[in-house]
């Protein structure tokens, strides 16, 4: 099994694969695979990068991810125990054609929101009770649930995840430097990084590198690195209301308090007070 092009583990004859993910992390590796994924959080808080963009999740969360988008969710360390359940199926999983039938029309903005990936923007416990019961139903009622499931997604409030559209797939040479850059990132990003460093561990000067990063995600790397930083002051203040937001943005590699700002103003679209206001 490749790191990168990941082959969803599925029986002879299966087209719905529902798989619970539970232990001390996810598989945080930047990987990618042709079945759309449905997945709720029960335990554990991180980070999921999909496509080009960096989110937080957190229990109860729902992500959708669509077929062929690159994706990682990173686990904190100090969470123990973490839990997601999926469900995974492709769109020919029921025939070439079987989605383009006109009774499917009412499931057309599920895919739509798909392509790119989205967020449940929702406090219904009604998707998440579907989730959890389709682990116990035959294959004919979890092909129901499953229809069921999208209809539901169809009309829900989304948060689009990410903009990375075409080209999609990566090649395995192309997703094995972004996989080694966004490890390094990942475990690194408190520290000092260099944009050297990181174009020596994807085999590239500099200037291809930045040609390279930008070409496969539509951001500069510095935007990307600035975006997981912003995101781990937001989880930090969260997490920890008695954090200060100058302490927050240290513990997340910012030196410079004024560029802290700018950033943090720019990626969330207010200034760190008033989201810490917000916040609390």
């Amino acid at each position: 099994m490749k790191i990168y092009s990941f082959t969803i583990p599925k029986k002879p004859g299966e087209n719905i694969v529902v798989q619970n993910d539970e232990g001390p992390a996810f598989f945080d590796k930047l990987h990618q695979h042709r079945e759309i994924q449905l997945s709720l959080i029960l335990k554990g808080t991180g980070k999921v990068i999909v496509g080009d963009s960096v989110h937080v999740f957190h229990p109860g969360d729902f992500f959708v991810i669509g077929s062929h988008i690159p994706h990682l969710f990173k686990s904190e360390v100090t969470d123990g125990i973490v839990q997601m359940k999926s469900v995974f199926f492709a769109m020919d999983s029921f025939g070439a054609s079987f989605f383009q039938l006109q009774e499917m029309e009412e499931l057309k903005y599920f895919f739509n929101y798909a392509e790119t990936g989205f967020k449940l923007n929702t406090t219904s416990l009604e998707i998440p009770m579907v989730i959890e019961r389709i682990f116990s139903q035959t294959h004919f009622a979890r092909f129901m649930m499953l229809m069921q499931l999208l209809r539901m997604l169809s009309g829900a409030q989304k948060l689009p995840l990410s903009n990375f559209l075409e080209p999609k797939e990566l090649s395995h040479d192309h997703g094995e430097r972004l996989r080694v850059v966004f490890d390094y990132v990942m475990e690194n990003f408190e520290q000092k990084i260099t944009l050297e460093k990181v174009s020596k561990l994807a085999h590239m000067t500099p200037n291809a590198f930045c040609r390279f990063f930008k070409q496969r995600t539509n951001k500069t790397f510095f935007k990307f690195l600035s975006e997981i930083r912003i995101e781990h002051v937001c989880q930090l203040l969260a997490q920890n209301q008695d954090l200060s937001v100058v302490e927050a943005a240290h513990q997340a590699g910012f030196n410079s308090i004024s560029n802290f700002n700018k950033t943090f103003k720019d990626i969330k679209g207010t200034n760190p007070t008033k989201y810490l206001k917000e916040l609390s």
